[in-house]
């Protein structure tokens, strides 16, 4: 038999891998992304150099179900444009914001698959054999996270546990949200003994150690697959050794205190039908987040299309969420969703409001902090992924403008990714099918 053949896979002229062996190297390795994630790190000079200068922070969310167009986008463009019966909510905010029209990620199809592409671009989430790439915040994680006790958070609202999420490693691999308000303030505020830290501090040499000894595993099949799989092998070794380096930096991070704040520990509502108080709760936590500089990325996935029929104060709601976006031009289901999509819009505006009221030196925190909300879905009733309603807050930029493109021949989103990327400081020209700067957003 043969050892190759022209255009397919090499085969070896040695006994098959067995199973068992084969789950045990690849078994971590696919674990491997989650614990590179959630491992919270510390490089001392990297702290002193970000102390020197003021940080800047980002906070990406997205709600899947979107919003109705017609009652969010301007019906003029420029600065001088008429606020919308949606952005009127956020009047008093005007200043702060850009909206933009005309906007997608190129090749982004599938209807509700695009979710977790919103902040990878990732062509074509729908088909078979999908694999994602790195979302905005992994990107820019890896590059200044390691100024924070957390590289990033990850949270979401009603989500669709391991199928939704906005947050993606390099290798494609999903991060699960923290759903509970409650878990994330633990998270963030609470410290245990001294006795529990030094356990956890052990934890995770034990966990550098296994690493270690996974890694010689995988090393030993490196000799018996073929060059594509030598490929896949040699992005989990640089894995493996990014891991080590930032479990080392995380011992630091135990052993130094977490901040003290007014605020009490959050109480979860109970139901998913409560899906507005979560949408809030999870705002304060992003702003505490920023407040103590936990962290400097956040994003928030709010999977309406895993919520129920949710409530929400002065409208009586009585379908689910989902249903209620296939609204087929029914007023009954049309006079639900626009209450729904104006408690959105009110809660964004608090979000704005007090990020505003808060102050970080010479600068409000929203100047410091770019708030992206958006949705995959430019139209949920014909799952359209086209003309996306996005709008950015905050961060330094000259704000107060409907930025509109052409509705039938869209422009990049990713080219507003640059932008942010590099008001975060990264000397990035180029992310997922950008082309470019955002044309149009000036620094302010």
């Amino acid at each position: 038999m043969s050892n190759s053949t022209k255009n397919g896979p090499t085969i070896l002229n040695r006994s098959a891998l067995s199973r068992r062996r084969f789950l045990r190297g690849a078994g971590v390795a696919l674990a491997l992304p989650l614990l590179d994630a959630m491992a919270p790190s510390l490089a001392s000079a990297a702290v002193a150099d970000a102390a020197a200068q003021p940080p800047r922070r980002m906070l990406a969310i997205c709600n899947n179900l979107g919003l109705l167009p017609e009652q969010f986008f301007p019906g003029q463009a420029g600065r001088d444009y008429k606020l919308s019966p949606y952005l009127e909510l956020l009047g008093a905010r005007r200043d702060d914001f850009t909206v933009f029209s005309g906007v997608w990620h190129p090749d982004v199809d599938g209807g509700h698959p695009a979710d977790n592409c919103f902040l990878t671009a990732a062509p074509h989430p729908g088909s078979g054999g999908f694999r994602n790439t790195i979302s905005i915040d992994q990107y820019a994680a890896a590059r200044i996270g390691n100024q924070t006790r957390f590289p990033s958070l990850t949270l979401g609202v009603n989500v669709s546990r391991g199928q939704r999420s906005l947050s993606w490693t390099g290798t494609g691999a999903m991060i699960p949200c923290e759903e509970k308000a409650s878990d994330v303030f633990k998270k963030l505020f609470l410290r245990g003994s001294p006795e529990e830290v030094e356990q956890q501090v052990r934890k995770l040499e034990l966990g550098q150690s296994i690493m270690d000894a996974v890694a010689g595993q995988a090393k030993s099949l490196g000799r018996d697959v073929g060059p594509r799989d030598r490929d896949r092998l040699d992005q989990y070794f640089t894995g493996v050794r990014d891991l080590e380096v930032r479990m080392g930096q995380a011992r630091e991070w135990e052993r130094r205190p977490k901040p003290q704040v007014a605020a009490k520990l959050p109480v979860d509502p109970p139901t998913p039908k409560q899906y507005m108080d979560k949408v809030r709760l999870m705002y304060d936590m992003a702003q505490l987040a920023f407040e103590t500089d936990s962290t400097r990325l956040i994003t928030l996935m709010l999977d309406s299309v895993n919520s129920p029929t949710i409530e929400v104060e002065g409208a009586d709601i009585n379908d689910g969420y989902h249903s209620l976006s296939h609204h087929g031009k029914s007023a009954a289901k049309l006079h639900q969703l626009e209450a729904i999509d104006r408690e959105h819009m009110k809660l964004l505006g608090e979000l704005m409001t007090n990020l505003k009221a808060k102050h970080e030196g010479n600068d409000a925190l929203l100047d410091r902090t770019m708030v992206l909300y958006g949705s995959n879905l430019g139209n949920a009733n014909t799952h359209v992924t086209t003309n996306l309603p996005v709008l950015l807050a905050g961060g330094g930029f000259r704000h107060g403008q409907h930025l509109a493109f052409d509705r039938e021949r869209n422009y990049p989103l990713p080219n507003l990714f640059v932008s942010m990327l590099q008001r975060l400081g990264l000397e990035a020209d180029r992310f997922a099918t950008s082309t470019g700067t955002m044309r149009g957003l000036e620094i302010a």
